[in-house]
This record gives C-alpha cells, sequence and structure tokens, in this order.
C-alpha cells in the first residue's frame, strides 16, 4: 500500500498524455504532451504552430493554464497522503477504499479530458478564415480522439497515455494487490 500510494507521485515527474498531429505539410509531427499541471511541447514550438493552424479553422488556443492545474496536482497529492495514511494503519478494508477513490477520481479526471477536448474541437469561431462542414451540411468538429487515432482533414490524430499514467495505474493497482494480500492475510491470521 505504500507503494500505491507514492507511485501517483509520479505524474509530477512524467507527462500523463501526449498528442500527436501527422500531416504531408509537417515532416515532423507536432505534438504536446498534457502534465499534470501543465502543457509542453514535444518538439520545439509545436504548440504555438498548433495554435496558429487551429487559428484559420476557428478553434480556441491552447491556453497556458487550465484551472484543472491547480486541482489535480493538489488532488494527486491528498490522495498520496491518505494512501500513506492508511498504509500505516494496516487495514486491509481501507485498502480498497482508496483504490474505489482513485478508479472515480481517474474515470473524473478523464471526462473532464474528454469534455475539454469536446469544447476544443467543436466550439469554434463562427468568423473563422476557413470553415468545413460535414456531408450533411452541419459545421465540422475537429475534436482530437481521447484514446487512439482519428483522421481530422488531412491530419492523423494521435493521443496516448505516457509514463505518468503508468505510475498512475500501477498506484491504483498496486492498492488493489494490497487489497487481496492484506484480505488474504486476515483470513490467515484474524486478529
Amino acid at each position: 500500500m505504500l507503494l500505491a500510494a507514492i507511485l501517483p507521485l509520479g505524474l509530477f515527474l512524467f507527462p500523463l498524455w501526449k498528442i500527436t498531429l501527422e500531416a504531408p505539410q509537417y515532416p515532423t509531427p507536432l505534438g504536446m504532451y498534457i502534465h499534470i499541471n501543465d502543457f509542453s511541447d514535444a518538439n520545439p514550438h509545436d504548440i504555438k504552430n498548433i495554435n496558429l493552424m487551429n487559428h484559420y479553422v476557428g478553434m480556441q488556443y491552447i491556453p497556458e493554464a487550465i484551472p484543472e492545474f491547480k486541482i489535480f496536482p493538489l488532488g494527486i497529492i491528498i490522495t498520496s497522503v491518505i494512501g500513506l495514511l492508511i498504509a500505516f494503519k494496516g487495514n486491509y478494508k481501507w485498502f480498497l477504499g482508496w483504490f474505489v477513490l482513485m478508479i472515480v477520481l481517474s474515470a473524473a479526471g478523464m471526462y473532464d479530458f474528454y469534455l475539454w477536448e469536446h469544447d476544443y474541437g467543436h466550439n469554434l469561431d463562427p468568423k473563422a478564415i476557413m470553415k468545413f462542414t460535414n456531408p450533411d451540411g452541419t459545421q465540422m468538429g475537429f475534436q482530437p480522439p481521447l484514446f487512439g487515432s482519428k483522421d481530422i482533414l488531412n491530419f492523423r490524430a494521435h493521443s496516448y497515455p505516457q509514463l505518468g499514467s503508468l505510475f498512475l495505474t500501477l498506484g491504483i493497482a498496486f492498492g488493489f494487490i494490497a487489497y487481496l494480500v492484506g484480505k488474504k492475510n486476515y483470513k490467515k491470521f484474524p486478529s
């Protein structure tokens, strides 16, 4: 359980997610990393180039900061501290509670990420220089995939977890393993 509580702190060291855009006019794909508290370029000036390109179709600029960059780090610190307290308390039932809490918070984070992507790709400026429509005449959206790859006009967008996500996932998994081991030991040696 101690490892379960510490591993999510890897989010402060490594990116959580990466979005990459491939297109013929960009020999080196454009990309950005999403950290727990920041966006960063995959290559120099990628976010600036993505913002310039997106301006033509009316997409919002990728901001330097979003409210989640204040909330998510605090959430990870609090859940890690709770996990550490639970690890020292030693009751396996609390391990399951921490595991469920982490699953719920991770699912909420993914849902928030989806909503952000949806707004980013569909809330377009009506005064945009270029306008694209779907075959049915509705305005085309430019939402990158939540997970996986997707064609958007002449771009191939990729969206995949990075090393920070692995640390978070391993921490959550270790919490569940700690619960199973604790439950097994309790049955052998009830106190």
